[in-house]
């Protein structure tokens, strides 16, 4: 690779990290061309653009969005890095811990998800639980809605009650 190669690798990893608010860096070294494949697969069905790059191009790209709160993942930029794309927060997350039932790898490095830096697989099964923006929304909802179904639910068996009530007191005439 040249110098203009790498210059505009980094410009091009430079844009996808400044407009990307998603982005998992994860270590797939050692997997089969096989696995390797279905990973990219399985990230391709889920929406989730796969790369692997060099960890100094990746860290020029970093460091050219001028963005200080990537500078905690500088310490992640070690061995194989793959990074993952993705507009919701917890799919690349969810996509490895489901790939690492049949695999050892991918292993989380870094992530960035919704201005947050996540440092180390541990923070794995945490990713995959947060819940995306439309499910936040769904959840304010139903709590809101509950309050409102369980007057008009009350309300119901009450009418049902006055007539079950009058319509017995009209049956039986005094």
């Amino acid at each position: 690779m040249n110098k203009q190669e790498k210059t505009q690798t980094i410009e091009d990893l430079a844009g996808r990290l400044a407009e990307c608010k998603n982005f998992y860096l994860a270590d797939t070294s050692e997997l089969p061309s096989e696995t390797t494949s279905a990973l990219r697969r399985a990230c391709f069905d889920k929406q989730i653009k796969l790369i692997v790059v060099k960890n100094t191009l990746l860290r020029k790209a970093l460091e050219r969005t001028n963005d200080s709160e990537f500078s905690p993942m500088y310490v992640a930029l070690k061995g194989s890095t793959s990074i993952m794309f993705s507009d919701s927060s917890a799919a690349p997350a969810k996509l490895i811990k489901e790939f690492r039932k049949k695999n050892k790898k991918p292993v989380l490095k870094a992530a960035y998800v919704e201005q947050s830096v996540y440092i180390g697989d541990e923070q794995l099964d945490g990713l995959a639980a947060i819940k995306s923006k439309n499910e936040m929304i769904a959840d304010v909802v139903a709590a809101l809605m509950a309050p409102a179904r369980n007057v008009i639910s009350g309300l119901v068996q009450n009418a049902e009650k006055k007539e079950g009530g009058a319509d017995a007191s009209s049956e039986n005439p005094a």
